[in-house]
């Protein structure tokens, strides 16, 4: 090994790194983002009941249609 030998860092690793550095409040940012899109507040169980009333049975393979008959008197 070299004695001037570095650890490789990629330009994006660096870029990452940059930006970090100039805008500490990225990382907050990105958490409101993604609270906002995705992080959901639990249903209060009012509407969880009804939701699970309104539930409909899966088929095991969803996209299987109705089994037809061999006779043809479909």
């Amino acid at each position: 090994m070299p004695l001037f030998w570095k650890p490789y860092r990629s330009e994006v690793t660096q870029f990452l790194d940059t930006l970090k550095q100039q805008r500490p409040q990225l990382e907050a940012e990105q958490k409101a983002g993604r609270a906002l899109l995705w992080d959901k507040a639990p249903a209060n169980p009012e509407q969880r009941s009804g939701f699970e009333a309104a539930r409909v049975p899966q088929q095991p393979y969803v996209y299987q249609t109705a089994p037809q008959p061999l006779d043809g008197s479909a």
